[in-house]
């Protein structure tokens, strides 16, 4: 028997995992100049990343 959990669990978790690894992304991009760090640099990413993680969740 396969349990999916609960849903604000994996929200939670794919809203984590999104920002740090936004984070990460924009510093690295930093690094080379190939972007400014800024927060709202990191929360776009965030946004971006979690909806398409989102949608190719749900289309299982």
């Amino acid at each position: 028997m396969e349990s999916e959990g609960d849903p604000r669990v994996h929200v939670a978790l794919n809203l984590l995992l999104s920002f740090v690894f936004s984070a990460v992304v924009v510093r690295g991009l930093a690094l080379v100049d190939l972007a400014e760090f800024a927060w709202t640099n990191v929360a776009t990413a965030t946004v971006f990343l979690f909806l398409v993680t989102w949608v190719v969740v749900l289309r299982r």
